[in-house]
């Protein structure tokens, strides 16, 4: 089976043509060492199968980031049987500048230029053969988003030749010492002589490694900084011999893209409409009153009826309806028309609800022990069907947010606040792993390779788990829906849109202390393509979210699945091991456990000042250490014993009623949980990718700063809620940080500085 390798720039549309290529054969592991997402799949478009690589996104093959490094290693080590070289035709000079690079190994290549319907609604055109003679390798028009010229472009990739000597379009002064490096490395039988050559010649470190390659280095540059002359001299060709290819109609207007960048990118109103946009996500991904219908009429005195005044009772037997139809309807209205989101939600939670009745009376049927009935209803059941109600809620927002990703926009973000960021000692850059964190910490980690600062990398990596990933929205929505229902505040996604620009303001001022103090340093230049805007395709954001589904499903039938059962056990038994039949969880090793550290957390509201049953936020607090989705499970699982009968809501605000009630929490301790669980240490898995991706000296203060973060916004947000005089405490105690910070800065004081002993 042949194999082919898809490199390209970012933002050319090379995860869209992996996508079209691969489809549902698509499959995400890690590359070996390293926790960077490893995209393979099987295209069977053709007689023979063909595995299709998904190399990270780069500008370069020079070292400069981790990504660029795989891809190099993939290339050299690996010998795919091509390349497929994914060119955005709208910039063209640029992305040819790594064509180059890759045409210098000794491996087959074909251009795939991409994104040619842009250039022809534009009235551009690009003479392919022209392009095809001038680089000296077959190249293909395509458009992956419509799915144009793909066929032609693997049948021509197929049948390339499987032999190809690397060819450089350097020449003139620098031909003779790229001959004599090259002769050096084919003497030490390496392959691609010419890629090794010509990078040593760049002053490439890896290459510089080789015995004798320093030496050698320094008697051909003489002193000359070769790097840039390289680059140079391949913008030169390009621009004289490539660029050649393409006709460019002369502009008598701005185009479509370029009018609506005056509005979206306004320095001016640029922010406060990505502000906008964002709450329209969360009211349509979140709200129980659709554009606030029900909210009018009522203020207008003719408030919209609900099935109950219609004269329709709802029977519930465990959650089950017995009127089906009325069920069915109540998914998408009861006296307001629902969000999508909430529409979702509901239509999946009425089949959960089935599901789960079925099973419960299977278990009554078999006769099961009391004990074993608790287990599958309670803890298995109960707790794993609580995290997927929120599924559909979270892929709801995940396909909002991969919309704004594939039609350009969220680049038009990071340059928006390229200039805020840049003040915070940040670049525009840096936002978009940031951004990246709503949907998952885990890829938002891995995709600050792209930052070239380390200091920069790590104090983005810090502060990711801010931006609350769809594992956290379970316990903004229930939480949030308990204090709507207990302290009569306003709407669900008013409050959850809240947190997560509390989260994201946090973030912000955590950076701005670390750029000032531990991670000091110069702001790296933002340099960014800005894609045409473009309608994203179906297919695409399906395989997104699909992708999105398989992931949380996993998680909810192995570590949630094994965290539930882990937390009924401990509830259900006492230290004697004896089954606790009467609902006595007081008596319980959960109890006992979470009595125990219950009194850590009485700085921030959910501590030794709540009734006797306080220990149960400690508990689900430090469950969610192992993932974020096992709060409301452990949630569901206490509820069912601190209220007996207690059957469970299809989108947890039941259960975070019971425990509000039960335990005594103010609305400002809820406030306090809720970003605590944000801002504190994120799940098992985005730890220990981390743990892969800082350097090893700033892991482990990186685990303090979770901590130490988390607990002081969650004693801040307590005190000031409750006390609000206490503002100026806290106030005072930051204008005196800020005033240290200042001094130390301008040398007039000296902080100690803590380093490891070196052995």
């Amino acid at each position: 089976m042949k194999t082919f390798a898809l490199a390209g720039n970012p933002n050319c549309g090379k995860t869209t043509l992996f996508n079209a290529l691969t489809g549902s054969t698509a499959h995400v592991g890690n590359w070996p060492g390293v926790t960077v997402d490893k995209r393979e799949g099987i295209y069977k478009g053709s007689t023979e199968k063909v595995n299709i690589v998904d190399l990270p996104g780069i500008y370069s093959l020079s070292p400069y980031t981790p990504e660029e490094v795989i891809s190099r290693n993939f290339i050299l080590d690996e010998k795919p049987d091509g390349i497929i070289n994914i060119v955005d035709a709208t910039n063209l000079e640029r992305n040819l500048y790594l064509t180059t690079q890759i045409l210098e190994m000794d491996v087959p290549v074909i251009v795939a230029l991409n994104m040619m319907d842009e250039v022809e609604k534009v009235g551009d055109s690009i003479d392919v053969k022209a392009l095809e003679r001038a680089i000296g390798v077959p190249v293909v028009a395509i458009s992956a988003l419509r799915k144009k010229g793909i066929k032609e472009l693997m049948d021509r990739a197929i049948a390339m030749s499987p032999q190809r000597k690397g060819t450089t379009v350097l020449g003139g002064d620098l031909a003779p010492k790229i001959e004599r490096a090259k002769q050096f490395f084919a003497a030490t039988d390496v392959s691609s002589p010419l890629f090794h050559a010509i990078k040593m010649l760049e002053g490439d470190e890896i290459e510089l490694r080789h015995e004798g390659a320093k030496e050698l280095f320094t008697e051909i540059s003489a002193g000359q900084d070769m790097e840039a002359t390289v680059a140079d001299e391949r913008y030169k060709y390009i621009s004289a011999h490539f660029s050649t290819a393409k006709n460019k109609k002369e502009k008598a207007e701005l185009t479509k893209s370029d009018k609506v960048d005056r509005v979206l990118t306004h320095r001016i109103w640029g922010l406060p409409i990505f502000a906008v946009i964002l709450f329209v996500i969360f009211h349509l991904t979140f709200s129980e009153d659709l554009f606030y219908i029900n909210a009018i009429a009522s203020a207008a005195g003719s408030p919209l009826p609900t099935f109950e005044d219609m004269g329709y009772a709802f029977i519930e037997d465990t959650e089950i309806y017995e009127n089906f139809g009325i069920a069915l309807a109540a998914c998408f209205y009861d006296g307001a028309v629902f969000s999508p989101g909430v529409m979702f939600t509901n239509l999946f939670n009425l089949l959960l609800n089935y599901i789960s009745y079925g099973i419960g009376l299977g278990v009554e049927a078999a006769g099961a022990a009391e004990w074993a009935a608790s287990l599958i209803n309670d803890g298995i059941v109960g707790g794993i069907t609580a995290v997927l109600g929120f599924l559909p809620q979270i892929l709801t927002l995940f396909l909002f947010f991969s919309i704004l990703e594939d039609t350009g926009y969220m680049a038009r973000v990071a340059f928006i606040l390229d200039r805020i960021f840049r003040r915070f000692g940040l670049s525009g850059r840096a936002f978009m792993p940031m951004i990246m964190g709503f949907g998952c910490s885990l890829p938002a980690m891995i995709n600050t390779r792209t930052l070239a600062d380390d200091k920069e990398r790590t104090a983005t990596i810090r502060v990711i788990p801010f931006f609350s990933c769809g594992a956290k929205l379970p316990i903004l929505t229930a939480i949030a829906g308990g204090m709507c229902e207990l302290f009569g505040l306003p709407s669900v996604e008013l409050i959850t849109y809240s947190m997560y620009v509390l989260g994201v303001v946090t973030a912000i001022i955590c950076v701005i202390v670390m750029r000032a103090t531990t991670m000091r340093g110069e702001v790296p230049p933002f340099i960014m393509e800005l894609p045409a805007y473009h309608l994203p395709g179906f297919k695409n954001l399906m395989l997104h979210l699909w992708d999105k589904t398989k992931h949380f499903v996993k998680k909810a039938f192995t570590i949630i699945f094994v965290s539930t059962v882990l937390i009924w056990f401990l509830q259900s038994f006492r230290w004697n091991w004896t089954y606790i039949a009467d609902g006595s969880i007081q008596d319980s090793i959960l109890a006992s456990i979470g009595q125990l550290i219950q009194p850590l957390f009485t700085p921030l509201g959910f501590g030794s000042q709540l009734g006797e049953y306080g220990w149960v936020f400690a508990v689900a607090a430090i469950t969610g250490l192992i993932a974020k989705e096992n709060v409301i499970s452990t949630f569901t699982v206490l509820a069912a014993m601190l209220v007996a009968g207690f059957e469970g809501t299809e989108d947890g605000v039941g259960e975070a009623v019971v425990m509000i009630s039960a335990t005594g929490m103010t609305p400002a301790a809820c406030i306090s949980f809720i970003m605590f669980n944000m801002t504190t240490i994120p799940c098992f898995a985005a730890v220990a990718t981390a743990k892969a991706e800082l350097p090893a000296h700033k892991f482990g203060g990186t685990l303090v700063f979770w901590l130490v973060t988390s607990y002081l916004v969650g004693t801040v947000i307590y005190t000031v809620g409750n006390w609000w005089w206490t503002v100026f405490i806290w106030l005072v105690a930051a204008a005196v940080a800020g005033t240290v910070i200042v001094l130390n800065n301008m040398g007039k004081i000296k902080l100690p500085k803590f380093r490891k002993n070196k052995v």
